[in-house]
């Protein structure tokens, strides 16, 4: 018995093929090969057409389901991970009305600054976020910007909502996904009215929920035949990306913590108090295991400098080496990099900054005593102690870190910069071979009623490496300095 784990990216759609019997996961792909297009009419816009995704999704399952041999009646379960903070529009015929304004696109910043504005930092304890750029904030521009557009919506749908509409006729949304679009308060455990009667939007528009574990809804028939399923395969998990991201690591308990340190670096660890960020550095929203029963809150850090610092280096001072070998060099040069101190934040403005853009800097360069062993070493633990400062605000909200689990990859590649966050963390690391598609298939397998609970699903799962603290006093008083310097220039 297999099943299906889709994630749709705004760069590509990934999927993965899971045997449930064995963990192994049996096919793997992600297409298209270049990056989808994303539109951008106006500077800050950012969209894509639903269409894109579904048309990419079945190109991708074709060429798995064809390629690996695989019959129909095998996949039994579908899980969909999607990009977060989308806005899909449809008509009362299910017709998409106009591009998904997507998750990096800020039109409506000013729309929830004024809302945050306007209904006071009250709305925070049942929100737990400011409107901000989220879904509902981009729903209130297409209703002052394009009225015949808005007139016309019959259901708002998030990215993966969309996609599950698509093979299985079904229109559901999750309390976890309101509350990544800021629709959810988390008081009354329901449909935030208070903002949707401050944005005059009517809660119709809303599609009915669903629980994100459950049987969503089976195939369409003639979606099963065009993609060679069985029509009694069923969607049975859906969950933003992050959420998502977090679940692929195992991650579903107070204090555990998934990392992602790619161009950018995300840190999502798990609270289970009722806390958020008076000054929105950080985001809180439902974790995948969330009900009125179990708080489980999902706490989001993004860090746009991350590892693009370390790309930019390699890119302009060691073009000729390999990430390995640079791995290496930065190695050979000693902790704390004799005093020079490099800050990553080179890439945007930074929300843990409060939307500031200190910009990315190289202190105490000294030309007598630094080489480029040094740069490159100071660059690793720069971006080390951007993950630790970002889960100091973290801690504000309830999360004491117990573990940090991360995929083998990027800068976790790097036993340095693992170890270096480890020490500095104080934490324990934990580093698997798995990403979004995969544990969206695990976590469907869930859903579907295969597995009895998460810690079964996600008991196959093979750790790669485990990386325990060191105490390092030099490395303690580099980071305090790093830090106090931090304070005085952004």
């Amino acid at each position: 018995m297999l099943s299906l784990g889709i994630d749709i990216g705004s760069s590509s759609i990934k999927a993965s093929i899971i045997d449930l019997d064995t963990g192994e996961t049996i096919a793997s792909g992600f297409y298209p090969k270049y990056e989808m297009e994303i539109m951008a009419k106006k500077p800050g816009w950012a969209e894509q057409h639903p269409d894109t995704w579904w048309d990419n999704i079945k190109i991708l399952l074709k060429q798995l389901i064809s390629t690996h041999s695989i019959k129909k009646e095998q996949i039994r379960f579908i899980g969909i991970a999607y990009q977060m903070h989308g806005l899909v529009v449809l008509d009362k015929n299910g017709k998409v009305l106009r591009p998904s304004i997507i998750w990096c696109d800020s039109r409506a910043v000013e729309i929830g600054q004024i809302a945050l504005h306007d209904l006071g930092q009250d709305i925070l304890n049942s929100l737990l976020n400011s409107p901000g750029n989220f879904t509902a904030s981009k729903l209130k521009w297409v209703q002052e910007n394009e009225t015949k557009i808005y007139r016309q919506i019959d259901k708002i749908m998030l990215p993966g909502d969309y996609i599950a509409y698509k093979l299985t006729g079904e229109i559901f949304t999750t309390k976890q996904g309101l509350s990544e679009g800021i629709l959810w308060d988390f008081k009354k455990y329901d449909i935030s009215n208070t903002l949707l009667n401050y944005y005059k939007i009517d809660k119709s528009l809303i599609p009915e929920i669903t629980n994100t574990f459950s049987n969503q809804g089976k195939i369409l028939p003639n979606i099963a035949k065009e993609l060679d399923l069985s029509k009694n395969t069923i969607i049975s998990y859906r969950a933003g990306d992050q959420p998502n991201n977090a679940l692929s690591l195992n991650v579903f308990n107070a204090g555990e913590v998934a990392a992602t340190a790619g161009t950018s670096g995300v840190v999502y660890g798990i609270s289970n108090q009722m806390k958020f960020d008076p000054k929105s550095r950080v985001n809180t929203f439902a974790h995948v295991n969330h009900s009125a029963d179990n708080i489980s809150l999902g706490v989001l850090l993004n860090i746009n400098g991350s590892g693009i610092m370390n790309a930019w280096m390699k890119r302009n001072f060691a073009s000729n080496l390999s990430y390995e070998e640079i791995n290496k060099k930065a190695s050979e040069a000693p902790v704390g990099s004799k005093g020079l101190l490099i800050y990553p934040y080179g890439n945007g403005a930074e929300r843990m900054f409060e939307n500031k853009n200190p910009g990315a800097s190289i202190h105490h360069l000294n030309f007598n005593i630094h080489n480029l062993n040094h740069i490159l070493r100071a660059t690793q633990e720069s971006i080390a102690f951007s993950f630790k400062y970002g889960m100091d605000i973290m801690k504000e909200t309830g999360i004491n870190t117990s573990i940090i689990r991360a995929g083998y990859n990027n800068m976790f590649l790097s036993q340095l910069f693992a170890q270096t966050l480890s020490n500095i963390a104080n934490t324990s690391i934990e580093l698997f071979d798995t990403d979004g598609s995969q544990g969206a298939a695990r976590a469907a397998a869930y859903g579907g009623g295969f597995y009895k609970s998460t810690k079964e699903a996600f008991s196959k799962m093979k750790t790669i490496k485990t990386i325990q603290p060191e105490k390092d006093d030099v490395l303690e008083h580099t980071y305090i300095n790093w830090k106090n310097k931090l304070n005085t220039y952004q």
